[in-house]
């Protein structure tokens, strides 16, 4: 008797269950808002597509292929939306009634302290962005740069050594070290030295961890749940702790000085700490903001790689920097550097090409916009309930504002033709746009002028032999790309460089000058 009961619930329990599913299958199929929107099939009834995708750090080149299949306008999830416009990044990412996406919320580490990167709400945003704004003034930036030339010394004296030998550099590993060692810097004014000492650099894999850890939860919210939490908080508890014991250090040896002691994020926001006024920020929070700005190491990893490419846009660049300044020591923020208008559409063709950020920034409504009518992207009502976003490794290569997308071509930032130019920095975001664009933009326009122009003067560069073998081995789908991983903020590897000193550019380095 109890056997067959127990057999009769279990079958009624799977009848129930195999018609519920049914019908939200059917529901999501069938009758939901975005039914009629083109897509991959499973993505119309679950999130596992795209975090699939996301959990190979693969996503930006799925959706990628995925637009070429179904058009600018697809369903890419249950209740999401991805364009691939101009019109749409504008509509979307300058909208005032719009806010970050609630899976945004899924970031925020177990403290419940937020950043720039995952504050939701409007008004918490434009506080954090004005602080944060504090320190790429332009006077901040004035002050900091020479602290930021400093590390860009050692950044050069260490190609200098690898030139002696020669032996091949990897750039991703040197233009992290030189992004952290400049974060650290930034943040509380502490020296790292990731460049010269392994101690710290650790907390690169952590960021990148961390980056992963962020945008799996985003594309795959199912991830986000206190077992799998405690499980991947498990795995990572030796490097979380080491994590958070540098994190401590920096901040103690920070408050054992003057609050302006140094020319760093803490000097600019010390009056804001733990405050009861609506700019108040936590001390813990400034290197969540800080780490904001790392991101420029992957545009000058990227930047190497085409410029070790294009024979032509290198020796066209070495003859800009080359002929513009007259010393090395020279090569800084003013009139001479802002004058190296090929320098800028390198960096520029760079980001469109390899942007730090290649993914989808999903957006949403503001709950205090609902009902308020309706709001429109790109000529498609936006249904309540529906994240919508642009990817942007798709949008940067879309044939329609960038001819020959797989192709370096800085001139095309160049042209005469206005309605041409127009329309290629209309499709750009390398930094995003709008309101929540990226506050770190001037600085890292600033730091990678500055590595790129000084390693230009100093240095000849070229390829490692076997490099380009070792990533068609890797499965590149473009070799003419640099191929990055999609962490949300990118992961990458290479390229592999010699380097060789210009006769008597580098005898600063012999002579151990401190004027780089």
């Amino acid at each position: 008797m109890v056997k067959e009961t127990v057999l009769a619930v279990t079958k009624a329990a799977l009848l129930i269950s195999g018609l519920y599913y049914l019908f939200v299958f059917g529901y999501l199929i069938l009758l939901h808002p975005l039914r009629d929107y083109p897509g991959p099939f499973v993505a119309k009834f679950t999130d596992w597509y795209g975090g699939f995708h996301a959990l190979s750090m693969r996503l930006h080149l799925t959706t990628y292929r995925d637009h070429q299949k179904y058009g600018k306008v697809m369903r890419h999830g249950p209740d999401r939306l991805i364009f691939n416009s101009a019109q749409a990044l504008q509509d979307i990412y300058s909208n005032e009634r719009v806010t970050k996406s609630h899976v945004y919320l899924l970031t925020i580490q177990a403290n419940g302290v937020d950043s720039i990167f995952n504050a939701v709400d409007r008004r918490r945003h434009a506080s954090k962005r004005r602080l944060i704004g504090r320190a790429v003034t332009d006077r901040a930036m004035r002050q900091f740069e020479p602290i930021m030339i400093d590390q860009i010394g050692v950044f050069l004296r260490t190609l200098y050594d690898s030139s002696l030998v020669p032996r091949p550099v990897d750039m991703t590993q040197s233009c992290k070290r030189l992004g952290l060692d400049i974060v650290g810097h930034l943040a509380f004014g502490f020296a790292l030295n990731t460049q010269t000492d392994p101690k710290y650099r650790f907390i690169i894999d952590g960021i990148t961890m961390g980056n992963y850890r962020a945008n799996s939860f985003m594309q795959l919210p199912f991830l986000r749940n206190r077992v799998l939490d405690a499980l991947l908080h498990l795995l990572s508890r030796p490097r979380r702790l080491g994590y958070l014991r540098a994190l401590e250090h920096m901040i103690n040896s920070r408050l054992s000085l003057e609050k302006h002691a140094k020319d760093d994020l803490y000097s600019c926001v010390a009056d804001y700490i733990n405050t009861d006024g609506p700019d108040s920020i936590k001390l813990s929070e400034l290197w969540s903001e800080a780490v904001f700005f790392f991101p420029a190491a992957t545009a000058l990893s990227a930047l190497f790689f085409y410029l070790s490419r294009n024979p032509r846009a290198y020796r066209k660049l070495c003859d800009e920097v080359r002929s513009i300044f007259t010393d090395g020591a020279d090569i800084k923020g003013g009139p001479k550097l802002a004058a190296c208008r090929y320098l800028r559409a390198c960096i520029d063709e760079t980001l469109r090409m390899s942007s730090p950020v290649s993914g989808t920034l999903w957006r949403e409504i503001a709950k205090e916009e609902e009902g308020k009518g309706p709001w429109t992207v790109d000529g498609h009502i936006i249904p309540h309930g529906t994240q919508v976003g642009v990817n942007i490794y798709s949008l940067h290569h879309n044939e329609d504002y960038f001819p020959n997308p797989f192709s370096f071509r800085p001139e095309r930032w160049l042209t005469d033709n206005d309605d041409e130019l127009r329309k290629v920095h209309s499709a750009f975001a390398g930094f995003s746009t709008g309101a929540r664009g990226c506050a770190g933009k001037p600085m890292a326009y600033l730091e990678s002028s500055l590595v790129a122009a000084k390693t230009l003067w100093y240095f000849d560069f070229e390829t490692a032999p076997g490099d380009d073998i070792i990533r068609k081995i890797g499965g590149q789908t473009h070799p003419e790309e640099f191929q990055l991983r999609d962490v949300f903020s990118a992961a990458h590897d290479g390229p592999n460089l010699v380097f060789k000193s210009r006769d008597d550019h580098c005898k600063i380095f012999e002579l151990g000058g401190d004027q780089i």
